[in-house]
C-alpha cells in the first residue's frame, strides 16, 4: 500500500448480497433483519443492496427509512419493471469480492450462503447456485404442479443448451466478482442496455439461464449446491405467462447461441 493512500472501506466488502424486490412490503423488512443479523455474526465486512425495480407499494420507503439507521444497506432505486433489470443493477453497484442475490421472501435461508461459499473459497468454483435438487435439498410446501412446472423447464434446458445441472431457477446464486466481470458483457437478452429500454416483467427465468449458460460457455466452474427451500404463498411467479416467457427465452438464448452471439 502506497504511505498516506487512503483506502475505501468498499473495497474490504466480502460479500453482497442483492435483494430483487417488487411490491414486497409484507416481507421486505424481515428479510433485511433477518439477512442482517446473520451476516453481522459472521466477522467480515458485506453490504446488502435491495434492488427496487417500480414498486408502487410502501417497500422503498420502508428500506429508506431501515437505511437511515443501518451502514450496510445499499439502495438501488429503478424505473422500470423486471427481475432481471434490479438483479443486474445490483451486480453492478455491488463491490464486494462475493456477490449473491436472493429473493425478496427469503425463501432460502441467508444460513445456506455458507455451503455456497464453501465452493467457491475451498474448492475453486467460480460460482455456487442453490439447488432444490439432490441430496440434502429440503422443499417446503412447494404445490406438485409448481414442482412438475420446474422438471419439464429443466428438461428442455438440458435438451436445447446444456445439461448437468438440474435446478438452474432457484433464486439463490453466489458469484465471485470476477466472474460477474467476465459475464455480464457477453448477455444478450438481458443485459442492462437492452433492460434499460424495454421492459421485461414477471421473474424472468431465462435470465438464470443466459446466466449460466454465458458461464459455461466462458469455461466457469459452476457448483449446484443442495439447500432448504420455502414455497411462498405470496410468490409472484404466474404460471402460465411465466411459463411461456420462461420458455422463449431458452428459445432466445438457443437461437443466439446458433448465431454465434456468445463465442
Amino acid at each position: 500500500m502506497e504511505k498516506g493512500k487512503k483506502v475505501s472501506s468498499k473495497n474490504l466488502i466480502f460479500l453482497s448480497v442483492i435483494v430483487p424486490a417488487y411490491n414486497e412490503e409484507n416481507v421486505i423488512l424481515d428479510t433485511i433483519k433477518s439477512i442482517d443479523s446473520f451476516l453481522g455474526t459472521q466477522g467480515y465486512p458485506y453490504e446488502i443492496i435491495i434492488s427496487n425495480n417500480a414498486s408502487t407499494d410502501n417497500t422503498l420507503s420502508l428500506v429508506e427509512n431501515y437505511a437511515k439507521t443501518n451502514k450496510n444497506l445499499v439502495i438501488v432505486n429503478l424505473d422500470k419493471k423486471g427481475k432481471a433489470l434490479a438483479v443486474i443493477s445490483g451486480m453492478r453497484k455491488a463491490v464486494g469480492r462475493y456477490i449473491l442475490f436472493t429473493d425478496a421472501d427469503n425463501a432460502t435461508p441467508i444460513q445456506e450462503v455458507k455451503k455456497l461459499l464453501h465452493y467457491i473459497e475451498d474448492e475453486s468454483y467460480d460460482i455456487a447456485i442453490g439447488s432444490r435438487e439432490g441430496t440434502g435439498a429440503v422443499r417446503h410446501n412447494e404445490p406438485i404442479v409448481r414442482h412438475l412446472m420446474g422438471r419439464v423447464y429443466t428438461t428442455i434446458v438440458k435438451v436445447m443448451l446444456f445439461g448437468g445441472i438440474e435446478d438452474t431457477q432457484c433464486g439463490f446464486k453466489l458469484f465471485s466478482r470476477d466472474s460477474i466481470q467476465k459475464i455480464l458483457p457477453k448477455l444478450h437478452i438481458f443485459s442492462q442496455e437492452r433492460l434499460q429500454h424495454i421492459e421485461i416483467p414477471g421473474v424472468n427465468a431465462g435470465f438464470d439461464v443466459e446466466l449460466l449458460y454465458v458461464a459455461k460457455k466462458l469455461g466457469l466452474k459452476i457448483k449446484p449446491v443442495p439447500v432448504e427451500w420455502t414455497y411462498g404463498e405470496g410468490t409472484k411467479v404466474n404460471k402460465l405467462k411465466d411459463s411461456w416467457i420462461a420458455f422463449t427465452g431458452i428459445v432466445k438464448v438457443w437461437l443466439n447461441s446458433k448465431k454465434g452471439k456468445y463465442n
